[in-house]
């Protein structure tokens, strides 16, 4: 058996591939929540909340209304998109303008109630959604099976997030959005939109996470609680990329997933610390995270 620093190239590569899957989800969430932080600068604490409901939806839609995997694809995040836009309405703005922790303490408390609620109607024990029939079964690459719907999971996520990037970065839309935030006045002054253009940056930032919750529901168990247990990591990727930086959040979520796997295969005591022990040694030689700019 081929082995690579005492480990079967076996284990290491299927550990690689679990650091891979989750870096994807890691870097959808971060994504979001860099769009939202960078564009409206809100510290979107329900963002947890939001990747939840997209797998609660998806399983509801299977279960009540008979709807497939890929109507709730796309159907899914519209929704979670719009509530988040309802909540952009009537609460954030009434507090537009006001110190960081304002919208912190507010999307925390909606979090809280979100997860409440959905919590004392369907309990924590776990739904399960089945794989799709498009996705059952894999490949063999030789030195490890390759589940067809993890490949399915880390493509799309790249394909969302350079998408994502491409758009905000390189398109006249993007810097409307970026303009909008900035000056507001000068671009009502265009006949621009703003606080519309505000509550569908903040939607699209939502419907991003729901998005990842979506591809998570055929892999994890959905709970109502499952956003809370990844919200923290989501933040501190954020943190180590930059905060507000679309392309770190991008990259540092996969680079992120990748190191938690092998640290899995090397000593898996230390995994569930790993990024929280990057985001230190990062904060302590470049506060503004590897992507981030001074202010």
């Amino acid at each position: 058996m081929s082995m690579i620093l005492g480990v079967p190239v076996a284990v290491l590569s299927g550990q690689l591939l679990i650091g891979i899957i989750n870096g994807a989800f890691y870097a959808l969430l971060s994504l979001g929540l860099a769009v939202i932080f960078g564009l409206l600068k809100i510290i979107n604490f329900a963002h947890g909340a939001m990747y939840m409901l997209g797998a609660m939806a998806t399983v509801i839609m299977f279960d009540m209304l008979g709807l497939n995997y890929w109507v709730a694809l796309f159907v899914a995040p519209v929704l979670v998109g719009v509530f988040g836009m309802l909540i952009e309405y009537f609460l954030l703005r009434r507090i537009s303008g006001q110190d960081h922790i304002y919208s912190l303490l507010l999307t925390f408390g909606a979090a809280l109630m979100i997860q409440g609620v959905l919590t004392n109607i369907y309990g924590v024990s776990g739904l399960r959604y089945a794989m799709p029939d498009a996705f059952k079964g894999g490949m063999n690459l030789g030195f490890m099976f390759l589940p067809y719907y993890r490949a399915w999971v880390i493509a799309i996520a790249l394909v969302v997030c350079f998408g994502t990037w491409f758009m905000i970065e390189k398109t006249k839309l993007g810097a409307y959005l970026r303009a909008g935030t900035e000056d507001a006045q000068l671009m009502q002054g265009f006949g621009i939109n703003v606080p519309l253009l505000v509550s569908l940056t903040y939607g699209f930032g939502v419907m991003l996470a729901a998005f990842a919750g979506v591809l998570a529901a055929p892999i994890y168990s959905v709970t109502p609680v499952m956003g809370s247990h990844i919200l923290i990591v989501v933040f501190a990727v954020v943190v180590i990329g930059g905060m507000g930086s679309i392309a770190g959040a991008i990259v540092t979520g996969i680079l992120m997933g990748i190191i938690e796997g092998l640290t899995k295969t090397f000593y898996p005591p230390a995994s569930s610390a790993v990024i929280f022990l990057v985001m230190v040694v990062v904060l302590m030689f470049r506060p503004t995270g590897l992507f981030g700019k001074e202010a």
